[in-house]
Order: structure tokens, then sequence, then C-alpha cells
């Protein structure tokens, strides 16, 4: 009886261990010596081929090796509004170029880990329309490489969906908030005004607007030297320049980010606890400089 109770208890972690499954959040298209504003141009026309619209384009620090193409598309919208909590912030998914030496790296964030990280359970009642949208997408960019590899850290699919760093540090679930608005119109027009301002030496890289659900996704460029990305991503990796730019998500009237110590976190998950303390005032940074674009 004990030896059939230990075969059945041996089984059933085999079956587990066996069905767990680990997730990067970036692939590796290739590389190429094209240069980077004609390689760029070169994947928005075929995104664009497969019904993805391109909402803006960056080179984040301003480092004109670096350069970030955000896009999105119509049914990819449509399917993750459905997630009342901040699921909308699934529907950006993101191209980075990253220029050495002459040779330029495509990669992509990977949509099954933004879409396990950012809906959680709902992704599994979506998957179907979610990964119809991540075929399509490696089917874009097939003219530009064959690796499709995983890298920039492993992380178990069931553990990303409740993901955090270490212990006591924030959840997807412990976003910032910023300011509560009078209303989601209010709170529209303020930040775009301080955008258009460049307030904070920020910069406009896209926007997008649910206008009946009042959901509106600013993704942000970090310009200030002392603080921004020329400061923190030298530091963590500019090979994971795709995670860039940052996020802010108006929900009705009130403006969140998801918590410095979280998303940097999610999208360096190798990063040693010695790397992260020396960028430990990037998430309060981060914090105030886009608490500046509310008021």
């Amino acid at each position: 009886m004990k030896k059939i109770i230990l075969f059945t208890l041996l089984t059933l972690f085999f079956i587990d261990t066996t069905l767990a499954k680990d997730l990067s959040p970036y692939i590796k298209v290739g590389t190429s010596s094209t240069p980077i504003d004609e390689i760029s141009e070169m994947i928005i026309d075929a995104l664009k081929d497969k019904s993805f619209t391109v909402l803006g384009v960056y080179n984040p620090e301003n480092n004109k090796n670096l350069k970030v193409i955000t896009f999105t598309r119509n049914d990819l919208k449509n399917t993750v509004i459905k997630v009342k909590d901040r699921g909308a912030l699934a529907a950006i998914l993101k191209v980075a170029l990253v220029t050495k030496n002459g040779i330029t790296t495509i990669s992509y964030t990977n949509p099954e880990y933004i879409f396990t990280a950012y809906l959680r359970d709902d992704f599994t009642k979506q998957s179907t329309a979610l990964n119809k949208i991540s075929t399509n997408l490696k089917e874009s960019l097939t003219a530009f490489g064959n690796e499709f590899s995983g890298f920039g850290g492993k992380v178990e699919q069931e553990k990303l969906k409740k993901y955090h760093y270490k212990v006591m540090m924030p959840y997807f679930t412990d976003p910032v908030e910023l300011k509560k608005f009078s209303s989601f119109e209010e709170g529209l027009k303020v930040i775009e005004a301080n955008l258009a301002r460049k307030k904070g030496q920020t910069k406009q890289v896209f926007k997008l607007v649910y206008t009946a659900e009042k959901v509106a996704i600013f993704g942000i460029g970090l310009e200030n030297k002392q603080n921004g990305e020329a400061k923190f991503l030298p530091i963590i990796g500019q090979d994971h320049a795709a995670a860039l730019p940052y996020e802010m998500i108006l929900q009705d009237n009130v403006l969140t980010i998801l918590h410095g110590k979280y998303r940097i976190a999610l999208f360096w998950p190798e990063l040693t606890m010695g790397t992260f303390m020396k960028i430990m005032s990037t998430p309060g940074d981060i914090e105030d400089t886009l608490k500046a674009l509310a008021n």
C-alpha cells in the first residue's frame, strides 16, 4: 500500500513538473546589418500587412542606437478591455531594435508573457483570440529572422499570474494611484496638455483611448538625463528596450501606474538584488515624474 501511495505521489509530481511552462519576457527574431531606421520602416510595413496599427515609435534614452515600435490591433484591443482590472495594458505590444557595432538585434515583447502577467486567469478564457494574435505577429516578423528564441529570464507561467520580485515586493494588483480627477474627460484633458508641454522632460510615445469604456493608456518616454531612461536603462540592460516606454492608465477618473518595483522586475526578471539596488531611486523617480503629468 505504501508503495502504491509513493508511486502515485511521484506520478503526480512528475505530471505537475512536466506541465509547468516557463515564459521569457522577450523573443529574439534575429539580427540585421540594415540601418536601424530602414529596418524600422520595413517592420512597420510588415506589421501593417497583418492589420496591426502602429501607435508610436521612439528612441529610448534619446539614443539613436535604440528604437521601440509600439503597436496594437483591433481584435487585441477588443479582447483585453473585457478585463476590468487594467487589462487594457495588455493591448500594447512592442518591437525593439538595438544596434551594436553596426548590427541590429530585432526582438519583441512575448505576447504570452504579457497576457499572462496582465490578464492572469482571464488569459485562459480568451486564449483562442490571443494566441491568434501571437501567431500573426510571429508571421509578420519572419522576414527579419528565424530565431524566435526567448530571452531575458524565465518565469513559470502559473507564478507569472501572481508575479512579484521578492517577499514584501508589490504585485500587479498593487498599482500606484497618481490622481483622482473629477471625471475621465478632465483627466484626459490635463494629461494631454501636460504631455504637449513635455512637462518633466517627458515625451508622449503613444496614446490609446477607449472612449466608450472611459479608459486611456499613455506610453511615456522619460527623457530626464538625471533620473530617466538614460540613468537606469544602461545599468539594468538596454537589450530589454522593448520594456519601454512606461505606461500610465486612466480608468474612469483614476490615474494609476504599475509599481516600479513590480514593472521593472517583470521585464528584468533576472535582475540581481545588487543591480536593483543601483537603481533604488528609479521607481520613485518614475512615480514623481508621471504624477507631475496629472497636475
